[in-house]
Parts: structure tokens; C-alpha cells; sequence
């Protein structure tokens, strides 16, 4: 049963055979809530996989993906045999990707049984147990060479030059959206001083580069039927860099109980109690690893990646929505206003969330 767009279906008997299974043997159906690679669950027999499509319009590189889970998968499997990692299924020729014709890149993973994912972070302990999740991931890989591990998105969290594509965009973008968002554009330029706070990091002895994984959202984390942390997942993104983007994600993605798509600004709000699951989730794992700087950095990592994802839709917003895309006039104006927002609020409470961090 083939339950995706069938302009897929050659490509997919094809892709399907490279690992040895038959098209007409198999149930296929789409999967999961991601909005970059196209993915589907693959029944087989007894067996599941997840097959994916690596959207190579975003990832220019996809054999960097797959480089850095190799070298990865090999150092848990030495130094830490006791974690859990879910490794790609090879093809029958030994490939961990199958490469089409049409130079598209695809790749199969097991499926984890009795595991599950969530899109929405509703409760204190599952903040909790993400965020030990990633603190974990970035712990037992602190002894890799950061230079085994490739670049997979230049700059992705370089808010530096998120910045100055910005003001680019106000200089060149369309001007009719640029003459709406005025007070938007003022609120950004207020907040410049955490771009400068991102240079001094960049020069300080005190912040690591780590093995980070870069996209922190509750869904790339598998639970168990107690709701206990598996492990993390979906890892085209992992790369060398800052804890600040970890920590920061999951304070932009947990914090509010309203996503980034809410329009009523009134619902996007922090709630304290979800920082400090957070907080207690990642420094399970990560206290002895963060420098007393890194720690008195939390609070700023959440104003970062905000700061930059309202910078990054807004900039869209100006240069027509080309990157994000957009589902009506000003999706990407509003997606800006929520996040900062969500910054306001974040900044407002900056001493109350701060004794958390140091309790």
C-alpha cells in the first residue's frame, strides 16, 4: 500500500530494491510533522524503517549527513556501547544512501519499536526529559575531535551574519513591507546588543565548541511508554558549535504554550516552570561540562535563538518569502511578532529565569 504522492513511485520501487526490499511487499505512509525532508514509515514482514528524502535544496552536502553519523555511530559504539543510536540500514552494495539518477538522496533507518514522539511539549517533565536528552547526546560525544565532525549548514546559527542579512533586506527588500514594519524593524535593531554578546562569545576562552545537535525541538526525541527519554533523533544538523543553540532552542520551542505560528500575542508568554525542567533536564548531564560562564549564559541562549528566528522570518518577510515560504500576505511578519514577542517576554523575566539557572 503506497500512501504518498505517486510521482514518487518509481523512484521509490528503485530506492526500495537498492536495500533489498520489494515495493509489492511493503506499506508505505508518510511520516511525521517535519517540514524539510520528506519521510515515510516502511513496513516490511515484521520489520518497520523510516525512509527519508534529503531535501538537498537545504542540505547542499548530503554526504556530510551521512559522514558525520558514520563517525559518530563509531565513537558511541567504542566509548559508550550503553546508549542507545540508531544507526542507517546499509544498502545490499554496503551504502549508507542511495543516490537516484535525478541526484536525490535517500536513506533507511529502523524503526524503534514502542517508541513515540511528540510535537508539543506539554508537560514539565517531558521539557525535563528532552532536555536530558540532549544534554546527554552532547556529554558522552564531548571526547570526539570537533574537527572529525563536518559543517552540514554553514553558518546556520551565525546570528552575526543573520544580523546583517537583515539590515541588507531593509536596505533592498520590498519596500512596501518594509514601510509596514517599521516598529519591527526598531524592536530589532533595540536588541542589536545580543548580536555583539555573540561576537564576545566567538573570542571567549570560556565557551566550548561541542558536538551540538542544532535543532532541539520535542519532536527529535523518541520516549518510551513511560514517557523516559530513548534518545534523540534526526541528526542533519549535528555540527560543531555553541551549547547556546541547544539550550536556546529548547527555551524558543518549550517556553510558550503557543508555537511560533500563534497570531494572538497575548497567548505567547514564558512559563517558568518549563525553564526550570529545562534547566534541571540539561544540567543533569551537561554541569560538569558547562564552564561558570556557559552557566551564566542560560538565560541569554533562549534570547539568541529567538532573536534570530524573528530576525530570519522578518528578513524573509522583506525579501519576499523565498526561504520559509508563506501560507497568507503576512505569515511571515506574524511568525516575526511572535518570536519577538516571545523575546520581550523572555527578556522581562531575565532576573527571575537567572536565579533559576543558579540555584
Amino acid at each position: 500500500m503506497f500512501e504518498a504522492s505517486q510521482s514518487y513511485q518509481p523512484a521509490m520501487q528503485e530506492i526500495l530494491s537498492a536495500y533489498g526490499l520489494v515495493m509489492g511487499e511493503c506499506r508505505i505512509q508518510a511520516f511525521g510533522s517535519g517540514l524539510i525532508n520528506a519521510t515515510w514509515k516502511v513496513s516490511h514482514a515484521d520489520k518497520n524503517y523510516i525512509l527519508q528524502r534529503i531535501n538537498h535544496q537545504v542540505f547542499k552536502q548530503p554526504a556530510l549527513i551521512a559522514q558525520n553519523i558514520s563517525v559518530i555511530g563509531h565513537y558511541l559504539e567504542k566509548h559508550h556501547p550503553e546508549y542507545f543510536f540508531v544507526q542507517p540500514v546499509l544498502t545490499t552494495d554496503k551504502q549508507d544512501m542511495v543516490v537516484t539518477p535525478e541526484g536525490e538522496y535517500y536513506r533507511l533507518q529502523p524503526f524503534v519499536a514502542n517508541s513515540h514522539s511528540y510535537d508539543v511539549v506539554n508537560s514539565e517533565q517531558l521539557a525535563y526529559e528532552a532536555a536530558r536528552q540532549f544534554g546527554r547526546f552532547t556529554r558522552l560525544l564531548s571526547g570526539i575531535d570537533t574537527n572529525e565532525i563536518q559543517v552540514t549548514l554553514p553558518d546556520f546559527h551565525n546570528l552575526t551574519l543573520r544580523y546583517a542579512q537583515f539590515e541588507q533586506a531593509v536596505k533592498q527588500g520590498n519596500p512596501t513591507r518594509i514601510a509596514e514594519a517599521g516598529q519591527d524593524i526598531n524592536i530589532i535593531r533595540r536588541y542589536k546588543f545580543l548580536t555583539e554578546i555573540f561576537t564576545s562569545i566567538q573570542h571567549s576562552p570560556y565557551f566550548k565548541i561541542r558536538v551540538m545537535h542544532h535543532d532541539t525541538k520535542i519532536s527529535n526525541v523518541l520516549f518510551d511508554a513511560d514517557n523516559k527519554g530513548i534518545c534523540v533523533i534526526d541528526l542533519d544538523t549535528v555540527m560543531p558549535g555553541y551549547f547556546i543553540s541547544d539550550f536556546g532552542d529548547m527555551m524558543r520551542t518549550y517556553l510558550s504554550p503557543a508555537s511560533e505560528e500563534e497570531t494572538d500575542l497575548s497567548k505567547v508568554k514564558v512559563r517558568k516552570e518549563y525553564y526550570t525542567a529545562i534547566v534541571n533536564g540539561y544540567l543533569s548531564e551537561m554541569k560538569d561540562e558547562l564552564s561558570v560562564t556557559e552557566q551564566a549564559h542560560l538565560v541569554y541562549a533562549g534570547q539568541f535563538m529567538v532573536y534570530m528566528q524573528a530576525i530570519r522570518f522578518l528578513t524573509d518577510y522583506f525579501n519576499n518569502d523565498v526561504y520559509y515560504g508563506a501560507k497568507y500576505e503576512q505569515h511571515n511578519l506574524l511568525r516575526a511578532r511572535n518570536q519577538l514577542s516571545l523575546l520581550e517576554s523572555i527578556t522581562q523575566q531575565e532576573q527571575t529565569l537567572s536565579s533559576v539557572a543558579t540555584h
